[in-house]
């Protein structure tokens, strides 16, 4: 069988290339984050932009997650396509993702199950340049070891459809949930923090039917999983909400980040 290795599309842009450098900058972001004590996580909302922005604030939601990885074997990472319009999800055909850092192998029993389904597709162009999920896999390498991929691009869908998915992917403790997404785009900065703090209210909530277009570049991913989280009676909690106004940009026009588990 042919081994294909889906290769990093923005390492050396979004993240560093050279494995050393990018070992040594996740450390620092780990180490810096907040420590305080919060609930294993069922699921987690990370942000997508390139390091030096959204991940210190990336970092506070996967320091929550080190203490776990022995138990993790399994992650199920949903983000936003944003370079290839589709309806639906998509999966890649690919039997690894490659980093720096090193390849992690797919769970291609589960994707293959996942596309006999009418709501997941094999359709690697939406995978090949999509940085929103490519930016976790070194976080996710360096927090957890090892473990196997369920890489999902989510397109035009309902929040029903991904939840759906969601419910077939969910298992157990061995299994986590990483939804990518960052927040508001382009406003001022005090426009954005009460942007932002409306959506992070949303999410705490578990109102999918309150985040829209405008709120969160990731809300079909979110809005599934916060569907989903409602009707699993789980509860969702912000552990860190800034912009790149607070880490590595002007407050003219700003990008909101967001760090959020749901346990």
């Amino acid at each position: 069988m042919t081994q294909i290795i889906r290769r990093p599309a923005v390492a050396g842009m979004f993240y560093p290339a050279e494995p050393d450098e990018l070992n040594h900058m996740l450390d620092e972001m780990l180490a810096d984050a907040n420590a305080i004590d919060s609930p294993a996580p069922k699921a987690i909302i990370v942000p997508h932009a390139g390091y030096i922005y959204s991940g210190p604030v990336a970092a506070t939601a996967y320091r929550r997650i080190q203490a776990m990885a022995a138990q993790i074997s399994r992650v199920i990472l949903l983000g936003p396509s944003h370079r290839v319009p589709f309806r639906g999800i998509a999966a890649s055909s690919a039997s690894e993702f490659a980093t720096p850092l090193g390849r992690i192998p797919l769970d291609r029993q589960l994707i293959d199950a996942l596309a006999q389904t009418h709501l997941v597709k094999v359709m690697d162009e939406a995978h090949s340049m999509e940085h929103s999920l490519e930016v976790h896999l070194p976080f996710l390498q360096k927090t957890l070891g090892n473990f196997l991929l369920v890489p999902l691009v989510v397109g035009d869908a309902s929040p029903q459809d991904v939840a759906r998915v969601l419910e077939t992917c969910w298992g157990g403790e061995e299994t986590l949930i990483v939804i990518s997404s960052d927040l508001s785009h382009y406003h001022d900065y005090a426009t954005a923090k009460k942007m932002d703090r409306t959506t992070s209210q949303a999410i705490e909530t578990l109102q999918p039917e309150a985040i829209h277009y405008d709120d969160a570049c990731g809300r079909n991913p979110v809005n599934g999983l916060l569907y989903l989280a409602r009707q699993k009676g789980l509860h969702a909690r912000t552990i860190d909400l800034r912009n790149s106004g607070d880490t590595a940009g002007p407050r003219d026009q700003v990008v909101g980040y967001g760090a959020y588990i749901i346990h």
